[in-house]
């Protein structure tokens, strides 16, 4: 990877010898090691038994987890706010965990659209839950920096499971809830 961001300099005409680009092509490289790092996390490992017995069945929410990605179009981030709730069913999942698997998946080259489906189904797996709702509002740099270059842009994607996706009030009342 370090050599394809040192190709990657000159071939935008950069001088890699200047003082300010010296070590780059390998600060990149680790750069995008660790905005990728989901590809090298397993959900097993990152859920690690945190799931635990409850006799709870009012909803769970977990609203404004910083998230951060890079957009597979064009290989800029995409940034904004991930919103979980679920209905549990007999089992609770351990509160940093939401978190957990939500950078999980953000931390891949995505589409906010396929991220927002991944991160409900991934909770669907771990707890059984009734229903599970997932909204993403973020901003995205390929449409901010480039392209239309509208700065104050920010798409919405949600995906509802089981209650969530059946019931109108149960959506309603976690779509409230989240603002």
């Amino acid at each position: 990877m370090e050599r394809i961001f040192h190709d990657l300099l000159k071939s935008v005409g950069e001088d890699l010898g200047r003082d300010g680009l010296r070590g780059t092509p390998a600060r990149a490289s680790k750069a995008y090691k660790f905005l990728t790092k989901g590809y090298t996390q397993d959900l097993d490992q990152v859920v690690n038994g945190a799931i635990f017995e409850s006799d709870n069945d009012e909803m769970i929410i977990v609203k404004d987890i910083e998230m951060y990605s890079l957009c597979e179009h064009h290989l800029l981030p995409f940034f904004g706010k991930c919103h979980v709730g679920y209905i549990p069913r007999g089992k609770v999942l351990g509160l940093s965990k939401i978190a957990r698997i939500v950078d999980v998946f953000a931390r891949r080259l995505q589409i906010q659209e396929n991220l927002t489906k991944q991160v409900a189904d991934a909770i669907m797996k771990y707890t059984d839950a009734r229903g599970v709702g997932v909204v993403i509002e973020a901003k995205h740099l390929c449409m901010m920096m480039r392209g239309v270059e509208k700065q104050n842009s920010v798409m919405k994607t949600s995906c509802m499971t089981g209650t969530f996706r059946s019931n109108s009030s149960t959506r309603s009342e976690f779509l409230s809830l989240i603002r």
